[in-house]
This record gives C-alpha cells, sequence and structure tokens, in this order.
C-alpha cells in the first residue's frame, strides 16, 4: 500500500473527526487553519472561529478519548498582538511581553491556543510562528515579490522598521522538537528567524534577487499617508478595501519583531534559512 492509503480528509468545522479514527496515534501535530488576509471584510472577519476554535475544540475532544499523548499546536504569532506597539521602544517582543490579540484571526488563534493547553493532554506544546516562507506558500511575501516584478510595488522610504519571518523548514523543525523534548510540555514558543529586516530592506532584497538596480529614491512617507488615507475614505463610501489604505500601510510600515530566544535554548534549534537565503534560491 502506498503512502497516501494512510490519509483522512475531514472537516474540522463540522463533526468529522471521531476517536476512532485517531486509534494508535500518539502524537498529533495540528495545523489546520484559515489563513488571515490583509484586507478582511466583515464575512471574513467572521469566518475563523469554526475552524480555528471550534476544529480545535474538536481535535482536542478526539484527542482525549482516543488517549493521546502529545498534541502540538501550530498558533501564530498574531494570538499576541499585531506586532510593535507605537511609541514604546523598539525591541523583539519575547513570550513574556504585554500584549493582547488585536484582529478576528488573533483572538481566534488565542482561544484555540487557551482550549489545547487546557486540554489535559499530557505533553502540549504551542508553537507561534511569525510570517512563515517558503516552498508553497501563497501569501503575502510572494505577492510582494510579483509586485516588485511588475513594477508595482513603489520604493518605500527606510523607516526602521523591523518584521520577522521564519523558513517552513524551520518550523517543521521546531514543530519536531516540541513534541519529542519534554520540558516543553504545556508551554508556548515563539519561532523566528534572528534576521528582522525592515520593509525597505525586504523591497532591495527582493529587487536584488530579480536582477533588478538598486533603487536609489524613496517616495516620501507623506506622499503615502496622504494616499492611504484617500483610500480608506473611498473604501468607506464604496464598502471595500482599496489596493493602499491606512490599516496596510501600518502593516508595511510598523515592525513585527519577535524573539524566538526561548524556543532556541529549550529546544535547541536556531532556525536555519533567512529570507534573503530564499529569495536569492528559489523565492524569485
Amino acid at each position: 500500500q502506498g503512502p497516501w492509503d494512510a490519509f483522512i480528509v475531514v472537516d474540522l468545522s463540522t463533526n468529522g473527526l471521531s476517536a476512532d479514527m485517531l486509534k494508535g496515534v500518539t502524537t498529533i501535530y495540528h495545523l489546520a487553519s484559515k489563513a488571515h488576509a490583509v484586507t478582511e471584510t466583515a464575512a471574513e472577519a467572521n469566518s475563523y472561529k469554526p475552524v480555528i476554535v471550534d476544529g480545535s475544540q474538536r481535535v482536542v475532544e478526539a484527542a482525549v478519548a482516543a488517549n493521546v499523548e502529545r498534541l502540538v499546536y501550530v498558533s501564530s504569532v498574531k494570538a499576541l498582538g499585531e506586532g510593535n506597539p507605537p511609541g514604546v521602544p523598539l525591541e523583539p517582543i519575547t513570550e513574556s511581553s504585554p500584549g493582547a490579540p488585536q484582529s478576528p484571526y488573533g483572538v481566534a488563534k488565542a482561544e484555540a491556543e487557551k482550549i489545547v493547553l487546557e486540554s489535559g493532554i499530557p505533553h502540549v506544546v504551542v508553537l507561534r510562528p511569525t510570517m512563515v516562507f517558503g516552498p508553497g506558500e501563497k501569501g503575502n511575501l510572494p505577492r510582494m515579490v510579483q509586485a516588485v516584478r511588475m513594477g508595482r510595488f513603489p520604493p518605500l522610504p527606510e523607516l526602521g522598521n523591523r518584521r520577522s519571518m521564519i523558513h517552513v523548514n524551520d518550523v517543521v523543525e521546531f514543530t519536531y522538537r516540541a513534541a519529542a523534548i519534554s520540558t516543553a510540555a504545556g508551554k508556548a514558543y515563539i519561532v523566528a528567524h534572528q534576521e528582522a529586516l525592515s520593509t525597505r530592506e525586504l523591497y532591495d532584497a527582493i529587487r536584488e534577487s530579480l536582477g533588478l538596480s538598486k533603487q536609489s529614491w524613496s517616495i516620501p512617507m507623506f506622499l503615502l499617508t496622504a494616499t492611504a488615507g484617500t483610500g480608506t475614505v473611498l473604501g468607506g463610501l464604496l464598502g471595500r478595501r482599496m489596493p493602499l489604505d491606512m490599516e496596510t500601510l501600518r502593516k508595511l510600515t510598523g515592525s513585527a519583531w519577535y524573539s524566538s530566544v526561548r524556543a532556541e535554548e529549550e529546544l535547541g534549534y536556531v532556525a536555519r534559512r533567512s529570507v534573503r537565503d530564499w529569495l536569492t534560491s528559489e523565492g524569485r
């Protein structure tokens, strides 16, 4: 029999998972989720709970009934908030930093974490990856690469912001270690690569990987702010998000800088692949 014979497809937003399906399973790696969007409609904002919260509850209930010994839940740093708060000194966020989820996606992730950590399963661990990149990734980074390639992404000014990322292979390694190391039980870990680029540094790195010349100029921040403000007003009038509004500008120019020191020390692993490596080798 081939390896695909062991795959069972279920819908976690319904009662599709049962303890019988987990018979003989000792470890669950729970990655099932609904990806968040940069621009969200009201309907999208309400779509996370059935999959992330209710789905996690069903996983836990089936796991407990099947006497599963270990469960690693891959959550998100969004469960801690939306990044570095404005008006405070810029430093990496840690597991002990004050913060609270602000987006519907982050709120759902935080609720799911609580369900997992209070499940009673002997060995549970929560991992909170920063933005993940690598093969098959379809999120914001590939869209930024495509926009830069087509000349549709403006050269932002250097604002000194920092945004943490992590390669999918490194997430996998942290996940395996979280299940195998007994002292990790009951804990939550941020996982990130140590290098955190500013948006302008990322823009320059993308252009270099595409073989494009380095831009020596940038669009003034006041002009970006005025354009984003107009986008916000138009979006309100038209009932849909514009390509650039104040929320999108905040995410582009703000910081989401996280420290993975605790995971590195307690799980014995340091993320190996930087976003520069990926852009040079395969991210173009």
